[in-house]
């Protein structure tokens, strides 16, 4: 079975950086991930995507983070990072991670991410 554990949340003050983490635990199955990304969900708010990179290196990012936040992963495609710098007070939510290949779609548990001002 699949499982997907982000690290690397916490609290933070306006400006500041963090890095989150998620890898995948694969037990006996090996899945050939496609895309990794990273969403988060804002209290009162919609899950939505905050980053993506795929196989190939091409990454995606949400207009609200361009520029601040910069998504990588290891060559086997088994751990992302989201490294988030000039952190702003919206930018406050649960962060999960999302790995997937065609209609099999991982998620994490979500780790929270506080920034105060």
């Amino acid at each position: 079975q699949v499982q997907l554990e982000e690290s690397g949340g916490g609290s933070v003050e306006a400006g500041g950086s963090m890095r989150l983490a998620c890898t995948a635990s694969m037990g006996f199955e090996s899945i050939n991930f496609r895309t990794l990304a990273w969403y988060r969900q804002a209290p009162g708010k919609q899950r939505e995507l905050v980053a993506s990179i795929t196989r190939d290196g091409v990454t995606n990012y949400a207009s609200a983070v361009k520029g601040r936040f910069a998504i990588s992963r290891t060559s086997a495609m088994t751990t992302s990072f989201l490294q988030m710098n000039s952190l702003k007070p919206e930018d406050t939510g649960v962060y999960y991670c999302n790995m997937a290949r065609g209609s099999l779609v991982y998620w994490g548990h979500g780790t929270q991410v506080t920034v105060s001002s």
